[in-house]
């Protein structure tokens, strides 16, 4: 149940609700809203009925997700990014830290593309470890970038706490819930990759181990699901999801069209679709030679295919926001 208070009252009755349900029911609070879970309307005393402008009954299970419980958007502000809202950001770098040398490169090339993280998994191979997140923040800082990178599990959150200003939780990890409670018991944003086989509950579930850690600054990956044929796409593109997600949380939902599609060739068309469904942002694998990449050559884009595909992006957002 998420009851809706009177500003006037809020205060006072949120303190009421809590010490009369609290031993026994998870209470969640935000603004004039208070989400008991396991009760009945007709459980609610006179005066906080009184003291409502409404009562949802249908109370979703990912309560803090929701937003019957949290209206506004979450905007999520990183040293150099604000995500979320009317803003909409891109991420791009390699899959892996190959060198210092290289990471820098495509820094530099993020950077032209009004990026604003070099995007890498330093465990996508056995390598460079604790010294990929170095060389990670050293181009991350001398191209003015923030940075985003995956932790695989909640035995590395301490350490690479000490270097990103976001963590990527894979789509194998979606569900990974040691890890979701590492990263919540956190204060830094997490990018969380929707399952290959996840529904959409499922990954707002999924959102809401992290929320109930107390870190709320959660947006959601879209990276496309496994159907029946993958012999043309790596997977299926469920761009259906960022409209729905976006009217059912009140989270940032990015797309990630180079693991939706996994060939280059797909992957501008399918960020522009990205872009027009209303995504807040989306993260793409870049490599100036694929063919020599560690990981998901096939997938990333040229850095003139990046630059090119990263104006068009801005420009059809730009666009969109000048339709009523």
């Amino acid at each position: 149940m998420i009851i809706i208070l009177k500003p006037a009252t809020a205060q006072a009755m949120q303190a009421k609700l809590v010490s009369q349900f609290g031993a026994d029911h998870e209470i969640f609070t935000h603004n004039e809203r208070i989400a008991i879970q396991g009760i009945t309307a007709d459980q609610l005393p006179t005066d906080v009925k009184a003291a409502s402008t409404e009562i949802l009954t249908d109370v979703p299970a990912a309560v803090q997700s929701s937003r019957l419980f949290h209206p506004e958007d979450t905007i999520i502000k990183t040293p150099h990014s604000v995500i979320g809202g009317d803003q909409f950001v891109m991420m791009a770098g390699p899959c892996s830290v190959e060198s210092a040398e290289h990471v820098d490169q495509m820094a530099a090339v993020a950077k032209q593309g009004g990026a604003f993280k070099p995007r890498t998994s330093p465990y996508s191979f056995q390598g460079l470890g604790e010294t990929g997140l170095q060389y990670l923040r050293a181009a991350a800082d001398k191209h003015g970038l923030d940075m985003i990178t995956e932790v695989m599990d909640d035995e590395h959150v301490a350490m690479v706490a000490k270097y990103t200003d976001i963590f990527q939780i894979g789509a194998r990890n979606m569900q990974n819930f040691s890890l979701l409670k590492a990263v919540g018991q956190t204060q830094i944003p997490v990018a969380l990759k929707r399952g290959m086989s996840a529904t959409i509950d499922d990954v707002l579930n999924a959102a809401e181990y992290i929320a109930a850690g107390g870190n709320h600054q959660i947006m959601i990956l879209e990276r496309g699901i496994r159907t029946f044929d993958n012999k043309y796409t790596r997977n299926t593109f469920d761009l259906g999801a960022v409209p729905v997600l976006q009217s059912l949380t009140h989270y940032p939902v990015i797309v990630d069209p180079s693991h939706a599609v996994g060939t280059w060739e797909l992957v501008t068309p399918m960020a522009m679709a990205g872009v027009a469904a209303g995504a807040s942002g989306m993260i793409v694998e870049i490599h100036d030679q694929p063919t020599k990449a560690l990981s998901d050559g096939p997938q990333a884009l040229k850095p003139a295919t990046y630059l090119k595909m990263a104006r068009q992006a801005f420009q059809l957002h730009d666009l969109m926001q000048t339709w009523v």
